[in-house]
């Protein structure tokens, strides 16, 4: 087994823009991360990635990339980035950037030259085509964005479409033009000789389109999922997953594996987890990508079972799988668990005892929760762009799939303290977006020290992680169900000569059963006042999960 410290880490995703407010403009910005670097250091995650902070129209906050070698003037500057890669390395932690490769910003000057005239040199840096019917006033073909809708747009002025797979002010690169990767691949040396340990890769599943411009062929589906992107009956055989995107996950790896540190690269990757994986090349591509079957799992014992048995079967080693249970697009987790923190705190305690990495979303580690924010205030791009949208139907898309349209719900600011402001910025400054009305004790400032608190139960189990390598390298081996009891889910980790149990009660009552470490040492538990779990027979309070070290 390779001991690569990124199949090893825990990655903590900060959104800059709501963590933490130093300079008074209701803006999270850099200089407000260094300041609270120590509460992740202490909190026991290993490495930080940052959502894109780069030069911004800010219409899609920052994933509308405009220059990728500057920083946006709210969050800092260049030198402000070095002393922040340098503070985070200097606590012993790693640092992942997130890099928009698929497409850019439509006022970078990359595409105001591209739009210009159909003989600049920069239009092949884009994907332009002529289009159907006469004079060309229909789109050139039937593909579809991921948001929905034609991904076409027309710019009259020069007679031609442009393509976008996600929102219309962000045009695509074109990745069959050598002079683009060229430059892309540079931005990557750009970052890394900056001391940058890695990349989290937006969308990149998305970079080649189909060489012809074949229309994408029907299916019956119209609603996607995370296992699935086919939409609006249409599949997407001719814009995702091409075999030239597969391919060229080989030279993103080669060039991090050009650098000393053992860099990496995770990838955003919508499609069926067969497919996700195959983006890792046999292990020469992609180090990681993102699972997010787990973003909507069920907190039962045999959906537990299954997804850990599915993971680790379609990524035996060297491969290893993700656990995401929330990101900057998706629905807190804890919101989709009721507001319930012990289901919370056993959540955490399947995340970062399973194999696997774990990713967690800042403000998760003490229960912050999906703040509804009505569509009419909404700073969203793909809610101003649903702008028809009548709230109620927001309303019951959230009530009846747990899920939001609207993704500044999930992105409001970072939890502080229990002042007006969440202590993410000076009392009596407006933060960017809006606090919930109660924030219920959802504080760090609140649950630090508390042994009952979900705060305190990440950081047990954080430390717990680092400091056993059964935890943080070992196999994993299911304890069958007839060994548990169904609603209890268990599973043995080894590595270095140590083995650990962890059990899982993922119900509402307390479970007795035979201990399957008698005489062991506890590790850790949800519960932060239990000492033992030696005894022949345990017992779990209701959703309660803890780990045993064997004897011997």
């Amino acid at each position: 087994m390779q001991n690569s410290w990124w199949r090893e880490t825990v990655v903590y995703q900060i959104y800059p823009r709501s963590f933490f407010d130093s300079n008074g403009d209701g803006i999270g910005d850099l200089d407000g991360i260094i300041a609270k670097l120590d509460h992740l250091a202490d909190l026991g995650v290993g490495t930080i990635w940052f959502s894109p902070f780069y030069a911004s129209p800010q219409r899609d906050v920052g994933y509308d990339i405009c220059d990728y070698r500057t920083v946006a003037p709210e969050y800092g500057d260049l030198a402000t980035v070095d002393r922040l890669i340098q503070a985070v390395h200097a606590r012993g932690m790693k640092v992942v950037m997130d890099m928009v490769m698929n497409h850019t910003s439509d006022q970078h000057p990359w595409f105001v030259e591209s739009r210009s005239s159909r003989d600049n040199p920069k239009r092949d840096w884009y994907v332009w085509h002529d289009g159907r019917k006469p004079g060309g006033k229909a789109p050139p073909n039937n593909w579809n964005a991921m948001i929905g809708g034609s991904g076409w747009h027309y710019d009259a002025p020069t007679d031609q479409w442009f393509w976008t797979q996600f929102l219309p002010f962000q045009p695509d690169l074109n990745y069959r033009n050598p002079e683009v990767q060229a430059e892309m691949l540079g931005t990557l040396r750009f970052w890394l000789d900056r001391g940058v340990d890695g990349f989290r890769l937006d969308i990149v599943n998305a970079l080649f389109e189909d060489a012809e411009f074949r229309d994408n062929p029907f299916a019956w589906r119209l609603i996607p999922s995370d296992d699935d992107p086919r939409m609006l009956f249409q599949g997407s055989d001719r814009t995702l997953n091409l075999p030239e995107t597969l391919a060229f996950m080989k030279e993103l790896r080669r060039v991090v594996d050009g650098y000393p540190g053992d860099r990496f690269l995770v990838g955003e990757v919508n499609a069926p987890i067969e497919m996700a994986q195959a983006h890792c090349c046999d292990g020469h591509g992609l180090n990681l990508v993102f699972l997010f079957r787990s973003l909507k799992a069920a907190l039962k014992p045999a959906t537990i079972r299954e997804l850990v048995s599915e993971y680790d079967r379609l990524f035996p080693d060297p491969l290893i799988p993700t656990w995401v249970f929330g990101n900057h697009d998706r629905a807190r987790r804890i919101s989709r668990l009721g507001g319930d923190m012990a289901r919370a705190r056993l959540n955490a305690a399947w995340q970062l005892t399973a194999r696997g990495v774990p990713f967690l979303y800042y403000g998760e580690e003490v229960g912050m929760v999906q703040r509804p924010i009505p569509a009419r205030d909404s700073q969203d791009a793909l809610v101003l762009r649903m702008q028809w949208v009548p709230q109620f139907v927001y309303d019951a898309i959230r009530s009846l799939m747990g899920e939001s349209i609207n993704r500044d719900e999930c992105r409001t600011p970072m939890q502080w303290d229990g002042t007006a402001t969440a202590g993410f910025c000076a009392q009596g400054v407006k933060p960017w977006l809006p606090l919930p009305d109660d924030l219920g004790g959802r504080t760090v400032a609140d649950q630090a020290g508390n042994p009952d608190s979900l705060l305190e139960c990440y950081r047990r189990f954080l430390h717990a992680r680092r400091e056993n390598p059964a935890l943080h390298r070992g196999d994993l081996a299911l304890l069958d169900a007839a060994e548990t009891g169904k609603d209890v889910v268990g599973w043995r980790r080894t590595a270095d000569g140590q083995t650990v149990v962890v059990l899982l009660n993922a119900t509402n009552r307390a479970h007795t059963l035979r201990n399957p470490a008698p005489g062991g040492t506890l590790v850790v538990s949800t519960d932060g006042r239990r000492t033992d779990a030696a005894a022949p027979e345990l017992v779990l309070a209701p959703w309660e999960g803890l780990v045993v070290r064997t004897a011997g």
